[in-house]
Formats: structure tokens, sequence, C-alpha cells
């Protein structure tokens, strides 16, 4: 048999290759593998000479001792001359790896004995502080006495005997003392026991003081002390002030710098010679006129200001300060007259000098001024408020011939007319006043005119207001947004609570569009909310006119007539003639169903429902009311036909399978409510119900197959937490609650549970959670503020209550919680509390609906169900 080939025979051995060393054997050098020694130079060097790499002297093993310190890692030695490969390359990481490892390990070592050296070289040398922490211990049991016989630190020398001399002790002089002016702290010191001898009220000629012993203490409080650095201070300011006004005598406000400066350091007398040494030197200047006056006494401001006239005649502030100095109105006409002459066109002057006069001499100044000043409109504004109508007119035409570009003088002449009454030339006047400025180039944005049109509503011009939005109508609009620009604008004056600016643009969008019925109703809810019964009734008579077809309107104008103005007749008419209008408008059937059972007019309601019935064969939700009626009436028999009869044709209809179910007993009821909750699976008051008719066990099994389809009702996470309080699981409860607080994170409803069933000392923080969570929810407010009541916080309690119903004023429990706290508490007003619930009209609440779907209240209204569900609440 033949042997295969070796690949490596007839081929040379690798580097480094020793035969057999895999069985053990060992390798060795001869002197052929390294050659002659005579080749490398080492067989002719002498004995005691230095070895080199190939001598075979050393140990007398014929090799070199050297290689025993050679460095491992240094490629020097047998196998320098073999490829590095890719093998040799991951044995040398592996290496590294490992040595940085061992390194590691090395390091923690090393790290622990130097804590350890630490802690020896503290326990040998330990500092100052811990040396005496046992003496410091020991202070802690030392009496008072021993205490105060403890020397002062810097007693160091302890108790002296007599006979010891005193020793002596010095310290170093800082470089700051060394430094300091002796003079300038002398000259300080004696400034300060000047200015505190001021202070005393020292007389220095007579010697007597002149302090008042009543008012001593009050000039104390006023006083302030100046301390040296403050005095340095306001020495350096004079120097520099000084020298300002030494090397440029001509700059008034470095004379009027200096003088201040010796006001605020009390020397009035100094100051007042620098002003008026000013005054000699720039007496051109207004401003060191007026210091010179302000540091002076009246008399002397007089003669200050007379001065400055003479050399300043035509500053208007030097007469006007002038005028102000005298105490009589006729002083004061001369002054004002006198400064007139030097600057007739002065409109400051001039008002002025108006202001002060009656109004017959006034009329005189303001027809002389108009004629100095034709431009000025404020003149002709106030010369046309004091002549009558016919003059007034005559004078506003001028005004508007001096001053074209005007509108004030516009708006002025249509107030002139509302006042007299002629509404009609209002908006010609202002339609005029639009088109004359938009030729002399005044074109205003929608926001300026809506402006002026506010502040004449302010003002009480509402004509003039109206008439300004409807000549601006359409500045800046294109035809297709006017609508949506025009209703929002409207919406934001109501907000701001300018009613007729948004009365006006409503009106004028109405007029536009007439048929569309959102613009209609907008309009009568701020008629509702601002205007008054009349107002509201003849705008829903237009709208119903306008818009037949539109039920909601016909809705609103039945409702304000039956409630605000208690005109039943005018209702039922209403609603007859919107069913005219409307015969298939379910809506409109059932409110006047609603009228007739409010009224107790029972056998109406009867009548009208069985007409319903006949005429919209398609509303289960007639069918529904009228199974309501008759059980309400005791009709019960009549009631379970109706429902049933209807739930063969609306299975779907959830409310019907909850009628029939509460008119049978609880087996049939049972039976009713298992079909109701598959025929209407995502009905959450079915579930409720049917669970509420089972024990624990079967009502937990049917709450959880329905949080399997809807794991997001908070209503139904609250069914499930009461049942399991009900068996007595509170431990299933509170994590139940838990459960149901990660679905709906946002639910008033679950948080206000969650903090009821808190342990009183963990409700605040409880509290604050919800709040984070859900912070305008009116169910968690209402605990809160259940919450305050409790602690007896009585005016955040209220606060709290008066959020609740205004963040929800639909929610009748927490009206009912409000009515509760109002009737407890002394001082507050409960009947305030009915008024306003009556007028929101609250629907729905565990409590409330509880209470107003009772068979028994059915004849309740609001007031009286109220009162009811205040009574059953905690």
């Amino acid at each position: 048999m033949l042997q295969p080939d070796k690949n490596f025979l007839g081929k040379p051995a690798p580097p480094n290759y020793v035969a057999g060393l895999g069985r053990g054997a060992t390798g060795f050098t001869t002197r052929t593998d390294i050659g002659p020694a005579r080749e490398s130079g080492l067989a002719d060097k002498l004995p005691g000479q230095e070895r080199g790499d190939g001598d075979l002297g050393g140990d007398g093993r014929g090799g070199d001792d050297s290689g025993r310190f050679q460095d491992p890692d240094d490629d020097t030695g047998l196998f320098n001359t073999g490829p590095y490969e890719q093998d040799d390359e991951e044995a040398d990481q592996i290496w590294e790896s490992i040595e940085q490892q061992m390194d590691e390990r090395r390091k923690k070592r090393r790290e622990a004995q130097e804590k350890e050296n630490i802690e020896q070289m503290k326990e040998q040398n330990p500092v100052i502080s811990e040396q005496f922490t046992d003496l410091k211990r020991q202070l802690s049991h030392l009496s008072e006495g021993e205490w105060m016989a403890i020397p002062e630190a810097t007693n160091i020398s302890g108790k002296r005997r007599k006979k010891e001399p005193k020793m002596e002790r010095f310290s170093a002089v800082p470089d700051s003392l060394l430094l300091a002016d002796f003079r300038e702290i002398g000259k300080a010191r004696d400034k300060v026991l000047e200015i505190k001898l001021d202070q005393a009220g020292g007389d220095s000629v007579s010697g007597k003081t002149t302090i008042d012993p009543r008012g001593y203490l009050t000039s104390l409080n006023s006083s302030v002390v100046m301390t040296a650095s403050d005095i340095g201070d306001i020495q350096k300011a004079r120097q520099l002030l000084k020298s300002v006004t030494m090397t440029n005598p001509k700059h008034a406000p470095g004379w009027i710098a200096a003088a201040r400066l010796e006001k605020l350091a009390g020397k009035m007398g100094t100051a007042r010679s620098i002003i008026a040494k000013g005054c000699e030197e720039c007496p051109k200047n207004e401003d060191i006129w007026m210091e010179a006056s302000q540091l002076n006494t009246k008399e002397n401001a007089k003669v200050i200001l007379a001065s400055a006239v003479r050399h300043l005649p035509k500053s208007v502030p030097i007469w006007l300060a002038a005028s102000e100095l005298e105490d009589d109105v006729k002083s004061k006409r001369r002054v004002f007259r006198r400064g007139l002459e030097f600057i007739p066109t002065s409109v400051q002057l001039w008002k002025a000098a108006i202001s002060i006069e009656e109004p017959e001499n006034a009329k005189v100044l303001l027809s002389r001024s108009v004629e100095l000043i034709p431009a000025s409109v404020d003149l002709w504004l106030a010369l046309a408020k004091l002549e009558t109508y016919e003059n007034a007119q005559k004078v506003l035409n001028k005004a508007r011939a001096a001053v074209p570009t005007s509108h004030e003088i516009w708006f002025a002449a249509a107030q002139l007319e509302e006042q007299q009454g002629h509404n009609e030339r209002v908006y010609k006047i202002i339609h005029r006043a639009v088109l004359t400025l938009a030729k002399k180039g005044i074109v205003f944005d929608r926001e300026r005119w809506l402006n002026e049109a506010v502040e004449m509503e302010e003002r009480g011009y509402l004509e003039v207001c109206r008439s300004i939005i409807r000549a601006v109508a359409n500045v800046d609009l294109e035809e297709e947004n006017k609508a949506d620009v025009w209703i929002s604008e409207a919406e934001r004056q109501q907000e701001k609570g300018h009613i007729e600016c948004s009365r006006a643009l409503f009106a004028l969008a109405l007029t536009e569009y007439p048929s569309d019925p959102d613009i209609w109703m907008s309009a009568a809810i701020l008629e509702q909310n601002s205007g008054t019964l009349k107002t509201l009734i003849e705008l829903l008579e237009r709208a119903v006119k306008e818009c037949p077809q539109d039920d909601n309107l016909w809705l609103m104008m039945a409702k304000t007539k039956w409630r605000r103005a208690n005109d039943l007749d005018g209702a039922r008419s209403t609603l007859m003639e919107a069913l005219k209008a409307n015969p298939d408008s379910e809506s409109i059937w059932l409110a006047a169903v609603k009228i007739e059972v409010t009224e107790r007019e029972y056998p109406r309601a009867q009548k009208l429902l069985q007409s319903t019935r006949k005429t919209l064969t398609d509303s289960a939700k007639v069918w529904m009311k009228s199974a309501v009626l008759e059980r309400n009436l005791g009709n019960n028999e009549e009631a379970y036909s109706l429902v049933t009869q209807a739930l063969e044709k609306w299975q779907d209809f959830p409310k019907l399978w909850m009628i029939k179910a509460q008119l049978e007993d609880k087996v049939a009821a049972r039976a009713t409510l298992s079909k109701a909750v598959k025929m209407c699976p995502d009905c959450i008051p079915l579930w409720c119900m049917s669970a509420r008719l089972e024990p624990s066990i079967k009502a937990r099994a049917i709450l959880e197959r329905c949080r399997v389809r809807n794991p997001k009702s908070d209503e139904l996470w609250l069914e499930s937490i009461a049942v399991e309080r009900q068996a007595g699981n509170d431990a299933n409860a509170r994590t139940l609650l838990n459960q149901a607080l990660r679905e709906c994170p946002s639910s008033g409803l679950l948080w206000s549970e969650a903090i009821q069933s808190e342990k009183p000392q963990g409700r605040k923080s409880k509290s604050a959670d919800a709040m984070k969570h859900c912070e305008k929810n009116a169910y968690v407010v209402c605990s809160v503020g259940r919450l305050l009541w409790q602690e007896s916080k009585i005016d955040k309690a209220k606060r709290w209550f008066e959020k609740a119903v205004e963040y929800d004023p639909s929610w009748g429990d927490g009206w009912g919680y409000l009515y509760k706290f109002e009737s407890t508490e002394a001082g507050t007003n409960p009947d305030s509390v009915i008024e306003r619930c009556i007028k929101a009209e609250p629907r729905y609440g565990k409590v409330w609906q509880a209470v107003a779907k009772d068979p028994a209240n059915f004849e309740l209204d609001t007031k009286h169900i109220l009162l009811l569900v205040a009574s059953k609440l905690d």
C-alpha cells in the first residue's frame, strides 16, 4: 500500500525548528550553528577583556550569562529572526489582557494598603482637634460658675500676682495704617462731629439747644448719619466738581451737580451760593434757573424766576414754575398772560391759562388761542365743548378745514350729533371721515379702528362705536374670509367685556349672512348673557324667520319665553309653530312634552307622546320617554308594554333595557341584563347594573369581562372597587385603585376616590398628586374642598367648592356639596347657591342622578332636588 507524500518533505525546515521537541527533546546549539569564533572577532580578545555577544566564557558553560537580564519583550533573542504572524499577535493580546487584569487586582491591593497606611499615620499623628475630643466632651458637664471662671482667650498669661509687673503685648501694624492720611482722618472726624451737632439742633450763636422735645424721636428716625467713608466720598466729589466748574464755568450741569452735592451734605447755604454763581455764569440755561428756584425759599424763588424770564422770556417751563409759586388765581392769571405775550404759540401755556378761568372767560381765551395756533386739535375740541350745538358745529367745521388730517375732529362731530339724538347723522359723518382721511393718505388698519370703537364705547358713545365698526367693516378683508373674521373679532371683544363692539360685529355679520344659523345662535348667546330679555326675544324672532329649519333657535326661543318671561302660552305657541316648520323634529316634540310634564299637565303630555310615536316611527327615544312617563305616573304595566314593544325594534338602545330591568323582579332583571350586555357590549351602565344584581364573586367576573373590553373606563373601575369594598376586601380594592390610576391617570373620578380612601395623614400628598394629573377637574377640586372643610379651614374650603362648580357647572353633586357647606357654616348665603344652581341646570352626578331619576321624585324641581342631594352627601 502506497503511503501519501507528506507536504513538508523536500522542503526546508521552518525557522527555529527543533526536532523532537514535542517528545521532550531539548535543543542545543553547536559552533556550526553560530560560525567560527574568529569570524566574529572574539578569539582575538585577550583574557580579562570585555566579552561580546558571542563569547564562550562567563560561567564556564560556553554561553553568555547576560541573557538572564534581557527584557523578554525585546525580540533580540532566539526568535528575533522569525516572522510575526497573526497567532503571535493574538497571543500577545491575550497576555496583555491578563497583565491588565492582574494590574487591576494589584491596584486594589495597593489602594487598600495605602488607606491602611494613612489610618496608621493618623493614629500615630492625630490632628489637634482630635487630640482634645475627650476634653470637649467633658465641657458639657461644667456648671455655669465653672464656665464663667474660664479666663478669656486673650489673657494668655493667666492670673498675675500683685507685685509682678504687667506684661506688655504688641501687635503688628498693618500697611493700610502706614499709608493713611492722618490729616484727612482728623478733618473727617471734625466733620462728623459738626454734622452731629447740627442734627442735635444746637444754636451756635446763643449756645442754647433748639431740640423739639415732642418731635425728637421722629427726627431721629428720619436723620441720616454719614460715616467717615461717606464724608470722604463727598469731599472727593466736591473737589472733582470744583475742578469742573473752574475749568468750564459755562457748563451748567457742573454747577447743578455741585449744588446738589452740597444739598446732600446738608449745606443749603453753600448750595444756594454755588447755584447763584452758576446762574451768573450760565444765564441762558433753563435747567440751572429751575434748580436755583427749587433750592431757595418761595419768596427767593419768585425773585430768581423773575430774573430767569428776563434772560429766557420764551421758556415755557420757567413761566409754568413761576405760576405755581403764586397762591391766588389773579396772580397766576397775570403770570400766564405775561408769558403768552412772549410765547403766543405755546399750547401748554394756553391750556394752563384756560384751566383756571371760568367757562365764559375760557371761551374767549380758546377763541383767541385757535386763531394763534390753528393746528392744535385739543384747543379746537375744548372750544367746541364750551359752545352751543350750532356754534359747536361751526367750530368743528373750521377745525376740519384747519386740520384736515385729524380723525379726532370727525369723531367729535359724530359725538355731538349723538348727544343731540341725531343717530342717523352719526354714520354719515363717520363714513365721510373714513373716505376723506383715505384721500389725505391717512389709512388705519383694522386693529386701530377697533381700538377707536372700543374707546367710544368706554366713553358712552355707543352709536359712534357702532358706526365706526360699520364704516370700516371691509378694511383689509377678503370676501371669503369676512364672516370668520367678524365672528372671531366679536367673540374676542365679548371676552374683553366690550359688549357693544361685539354686538355691532354680530349685527354686521347677520346683515351680510342672514341665513347662517350659527351666527344667529352666537348673537343670541351674547344677548342672553349681556342683553335684556326684550332684545333677546326680538333677536330670536328675527332668527326663526330667517332660519325656520333650525331646531336650536326655536328651542331657545321657547325656553326663553317659558323660563325667563314666564309666558307658558307663548312657549307652547312657539313650539307649535316650530312643529309646523319642522314636523319631523324629535327635539321639538320632546321639548313640548317636557313643558307639559314640568307644568304637571300629564294628560297633555301623554297625548303629545302618543302623537309623536305615530309621527316619528323611527325614534327609540320617544318610546323611551313614553315608558319613563308611564313608570313615573305609576302605570308600570303600560310602561312595561311600551318598552317591550320598543325592544322588538331597537335592541341596541341601552336605556330601553335599563327601564325594562327596573320594572322587573330580580330574577327576570338578571336575564334581561344578561341579554342586554350582549346587545350593547359598550354600555358601561348596563354592565354595572348587571353586576349589582349578583353576589360579589359573580359581580367581579362580570366587571372583569367588561374591563377587558373597556380598559379605559373610570366608571367601570370605580364599580369594581366598590364591589371589593362591599365584600370586605380592602386590600383588593386598593390594588384595583392603583391599577385603575395607571390605566386612567387623568381621571378625576378615580383620583377623588383615591383621596377619600387614603388615610387622614396621607390625604394632602394624595391631593397634590391628583392636582398634578388633573388640575382643573371638578371631582378633585371638590375633594380638596372637603378635606379643607374637615380641617376647619372654612375660607379655603369655600374657594375650592366654588372652583368645583365653576369648572363643571353641570355636575349636580358639586352643587350639592357647595350648598351643604353654605347651609352648615355661619355667615354664608345658601340662597345664592340655589339661584345659581337653577340657572346652571345640572344634569349628572352619582347622587344627583339617583335622586333626580327616582320615580318618587319626578315632580321635584331643581331647588328641591338640590336640597335632597345635599342631605344625602357625606
